[in-house]
């Protein structure tokens, strides 16, 4: 087992580097740079320019380039935010928690509500219930995640005005609220992204875990149970259900990619500071520096939730586990 966590984690070690790498050579061949986009003026000197382009090594060939930004980040140092005036570990330190907060939350209302739907749809397969749970699902999965979240933002905050429209908390009153207010607060702000993120995914994880549950009714340990005079709920909450929850795992494994890049329309649509957000106003600053330092941390994201969906895996499946 420590041999197979060693091989995985070189594997996601050589799987980061690769990704920041092809990152890095992308945007060093992009036209322009920071300093241009920071400094477009004709009143700041030249001086002033060529002082950041050598403290960001700028003034190299991409090869030294890539050399220097090697080193760096063999000793810690992601780089300058030379539009924030900040380090670019400070501004990650500030926006990762935020998405972390977002898709933890995220993924398990997701889950809940898929895995609920898909029960409630293979309950009674081919109803009537049946088919409009379903089609209803899929409307909103073919939904365009930032044009439902455009909608969902005008319907909560500008007609009805019960959420707010950004940010992670009040600004103004937060300092001064209580620790129960300040939670309040925080989910909040949390609602509107984390509700356009369930009703936009939720439809396919159901009809994961519909086809599941189909497929583990027909096996022959259901109709031994039937057999033996369990009723209907015990049989599919008790037997089918946890037969199928096998392959949502696998799922959750796949979904973690795909709501990191949905979280850039949804933090941008929602103005929520997290790791979308600031991708986005980076590559509009041109803040190099700082797109590859996301790039990183969103790949290690992915290797992770995939190591961890295999974790499960072998944790729920004892053939997995002994193999």
């Amino acid at each position: 087992m420590l041999r197979w966590i060693a091989r995985r984690a070189l594997q996601g070690v050589a799987i980061v580097w690769l990704v920041a790498t092809f990152t890095f050579f992308l945007v060093a061949l992009a036209p322009g740079d920071v300093v241009d986009a920071t400094y477009d003026s004709p009143f700041v000197p030249a001086d002033v320019r060529a002082h950041w382009r050598a403290e960001l090594c700028l003034d190299r060939g991409i090869v030294p380039r890539y050399g220097c930004w090697l080193r760096s980040l063999a000793t810690g140092e992601l780089g300058y935010s030379l539009p924030r005036g900040r380090s670019v570990a400070s501004e990650l330190a500030d926006a990762v928690p935020n998405t972390l907060v977002l898709m933890g939350v995220a993924l398990a209302c997701m889950f809940a509500v898929g895995i609920a739907t898909g029960l409630a749809q293979a309950w009674r397969p081919g109803s009537a219930a049946d088919r409009v749970v379903g089609a209803i699902s899929m409307f909103f999965y073919a939904m365009p995640d930032f044009w439902f979240g455009l909608i969902v933002l005008f319907l909560f905050t500008s007609v009805y005005r019960w959420f707010p429209t950004s940010g992670t908390h009040d600004v103004v009153l937060y300092p001064a609220m209580g620790a129960w207010g300040k939670f309040v607060d925080r989910a909040r702000h949390l609602v509107l992204p984390v509700f356009t993120f369930v009703l936009v995914s939720s439809g396919q994880i159901a009809r994961y875990q519909r086809a599941a549950l189909l497929d583990v009714l027909s096996e022959d340990f259901i109709r031994t149970a039937r057999a033996k005079g369990a009723s209907d709920a015990r049989v599919m909450l008790r037997h089918a259900l946890r037969n199928a929850l096998l392959p949502m795992i696998t799922l959750f494994g796949l979904y973690l990619p795909a709501l990191l890049g949905g979280a850039v329309l949804i933090e941008t649509v929602f103005s929520y500071p997290g790791m979308g957000l600031l991708t986005t106003s980076a590559i509009g600053d041109r803040d190099y520096p700082l797109v590859i330092a996301c790039v990183i941390v969103s790949s290690a994201l992915v290797v992770a939730g995939s190591f961890l969906a295999d974790l499960l895996y072998a944790a729920a499946d004892p053939r997995v586990r002994n193999a």
